[in-house]
């Protein structure tokens, strides 16, 4: 277990394979913890350095009281890999974690050299919308968007021929500390990113599941295509989790990318 004190946060990550390699940083989506990569990580070549960590609030991170802020999200990853001492970072960000890699890539470009925007957007849904969210779990807990969220995560097919794995996600999400889920919940309903992702130069892949009931492709396109010379692809039968659903077919586009960016 490696554990670092980072601000006012003690971050639990994973930091595997040689600190001289081609590094990859994985931040995980909202409701789950870095096991939300173990597919497709044990898929990739093991000549990289990948760091995976439990963002504020989620897993063994500390959950702090709130409001938070989607700076506070961005700026815990960059506190983490200045700890690691991580240079030409390639960050692979899922849902609130690809609104943390462009702002990583908007703020820290001394230490990311590129992005995956895996099933996430400049703005996801309606300041409301994440409002009612919030107050949802703050009644209730987050149980009870349990069996709504399984349904946008995985596609029907998946549910009914993988119940063993939806189950265990869904202990995972209802395990996060409510503080930390409805912080980052709320930190998502104030994020418009839109601007500031425009601007940004940098190779970018966007990755989506065209079953994805959370972010659906075309809102993950359009995100991508803000960038330059983006490249985007469609993982087919795939829901908001395709690295979990799908990982041999995310590992080799994830794996295709960083061999055309000379990162493998």
């Amino acid at each position: 277990m490696q554990i670092a004190q980072l601000a006012d946060i003690r971050t639990h990550y994973a930091d595997e394979g040689p600190n001289d390699a081609p590094t990859v940083l994985f931040a995980n989506s909202l409701g789950t913890d870095f096991r939300l990569w173990d597919g497709v990580v044990d898929r990739l070549p093991d000549t990289l350095r990948i760091i995976r960590y439990d963002k504020r609030g989620h897993g063994l991170t500390t959950a702090p009281d709130g409001p938070y802020f989607m700076g506070d999200l961005v700026k815990d990853a960059g506190r983490l890999l200045d700890h690691l001492a991580a240079k030409d970072v390639v960050v692979v960000g899922l849902s609130i974690g690809g609104f943390i890699a462009q702002g990583l890539a908007a703020e820290r470009l001394d230490i990311v050299r590129a992005m995956v925007l895996s099933n996430t957007a400049a703005k996801i849904g309606t300041h409301q919308m994440w409002d009612e969210r919030v107050a949802q779990v703050r009644a209730k807990g987050v149980e009870a968007l349990a069996d709504a969220t399984m349904e946008r995560w995985f596609s029907k097919a998946f549910r009914a021929e993988n119940p063993d794995t939806v189950g265990a996600f869904r202990n995972m999400m209802t395990r996060q500390p409510l503080e930390g889920y409805a912080g980052c919940a709320a930190a998502i309903g104030e994020s418009d990113l839109y601007e500031s992702t425009a601007r940004l130069k940098l190779p970018t892949l966007g990755i989506a599941g065209s079953e994805d009931g959370s972010t659906p492709p075309d809102m993950v396109r359009e995100t991508t295509d803000l960038v330059a010379g983006s490249k985007f692809h469609l993982i087919r039968g795939s829901g908001h989790l395709p690295c979990v659903d799908n990982p041999d077919t995310y590992a080799d586009v994830l794996v295709g990318f960083l061999k055309d960016i000379g990162h493998l």
